[in-house]
């Protein structure tokens, strides 16, 4: 697991922004918490590719970062739900900016792969 952001020095504030959303799945967790919370094995279903223990540290940074809550609830079996911080949904704008960006990427390879 890599150390807390908040020990970094970052040369600039895009540095510190890919640090936190940065990888293969934590933008796309950020996507599905945006829905609202989800336990551990929502996460595993909406996700996969992912194996249990990418989830784990992934989800484990985004908590360590301030932007994912973990609750535990005290029941037998016992219940963990990650959702949002208010300072992770202020990541919301960006999320939504990728989503967007992403649908017009793959169109332009669907067009890109209709004319080869």
């Amino acid at each position: 697991m890599r150390k807390p952001a908040y020990t970094y020095q970052y040369g600039c504030a895009v540095e510190a922004t890919a640090d936190i959303v940065g990888g293969k799945w934590k933008a796309v967790i950020l996507y599905y918490l945006f829905q609202g919370p989800q336990r551990f094995n929502e996460l595993r279903r909406l996700l996969p590719e992912v194996t249990q223990r990418m989830l784990t540290l992934q989800l484990r940074e985004l908590e360590q970062d301030g932007v994912v809550h973990r609750e535990i609830y005290k029941e037998v079996p016992p219940k963990v739900e990650y959702s949002l911080t208010e300072f992770g949904a202020s990541l919301g704008p960006i999320i939504v900016q990728m989503l967007e960006w992403g649908e017009q990427y793959m169109e332009q390879i669907q067009a890109y792969k209709q004319q080869r």
